[in-house]
């Protein structure tokens, strides 16, 4: 009962904030590359330590790890708070359609649309300048939204 409870109180809280603006998404995901950029580095050491410091030759495997470091990133950060440090900073928040943080599947989804996004020469996300979502909050029924005018402790 007490999860319902908490789910209808954080639906209707972040109901009224504003959708997210396109800079401040953008300067978030700026903020969090440098972060993947810093776990990629850490895991590319660490991989070459075991392969005895030489180069890894495989591209198959560098693009799996990368994938996985941004798939692993995003949806652990959403799930856990609805926000990554990035997007902290810049006072936004995902919310889920259904209340709440995104689950793991939703935040899955959620990537995979996001780069199908950008795979379309960035259309998906352009399409926000018209719309109050990208393509790829449509599709995995989220959004990002603007909780600067939140206090601090409802962020």
């Amino acid at each position: 009962m007490k999860f319902y409870y908490n789910l209808f109180m954080t639906t209707q809280l972040y109901n009224n904030c504003p959708p997210a603006s396109l800079i401040r998404q953008f300067a978030a995901m700026l903020y969090d590359s440098l972060l993947i950029g810093a776990l990629l580095f850490v895991i590319v050491a660490i991989a070459i330590a075991f392969n005895k410091g030489e180069a890894i030759e495989s591209d198959t495997i560098i693009y799996l790890c990368i994938f996985l470091v941004v798939l692993g990133f995003y949806s652990w950060f959403w799930n856990k708070s609805g926000q990554t440090l990035g997007m902290r900073v810049w006072k936004i928040r995902i919310v889920s359609e259904l209340g709440g943080n995104p689950s793991w599947p939703i935040s899955f989804l959620r990537i995979i649309f996001a780069i199908f996004s950008i795979a379309c020469f960035g259309i998906g996300y352009w399409w926000r300048l018209f719309k109050p979502y990208t393509w790829h909050d449509k599709f995995s029924q989220t959004r990002i939204i603007d909780v600067s005018s939140l206090p601090v402790e409802q962020r």
